[in-house]
């Protein structure tokens, strides 16, 4: 039989990580991006429609509320995955479109904003 200590132990094991909040570093970052969003000259599709900079990030601002709730974005990799690639009602990715530009995967336009942001990638879009 286990003792308390070591269900305890494994208990922590498996929340721990799931209760942690996001570092100021990763809140920073995750609203860089989507600052980057509404600074662009860029349309953000989701299910289909075309949408302006301001109605995509109040879209994704909702989103990430809703995970910061549920502890489930603690990285700016993790926004970008769970809020900012697709609609998690209809599993269709999303898209960013942005002037001279084909339209491209959202989760690869927040990818190269955030290596920007690391300085680990050049600008653009």
């Amino acid at each position: 039989m286990l003792s308390r200590i070591t269900v305890a132990a494994v208990l922590l094991a498996f929340v721990g990580p799931v209760l942690s909040a996001p570092s100021s570093t990763a809140k920073r970052e995750i609203q860089a991006l989507m600052e980057a969003l509404s600074a662009s000259s860029c349309e953000f599709q989701r299910n289909g429609t075309w949408h302006g900079r301001d109605e995509a990030r109040k879209h994704l601002q909702r989103k990430y509320d809703y995970l910061l709730k549920r502890n489930l974005a603690d990285t700016a990799e993790q926004f970008i995955e769970r809020a900012a690639s697709k609609s998690s009602i209809s599993g269709r990715a999303y898209q960013v479109r942005c002037p001279g530009q084909p339209a491209q995967p959202a989760a690869t336009w927040f990818k190269a904003k955030l290596d920007v942001l690391r300085g680990s990638g050049a600008p653009g879009g």
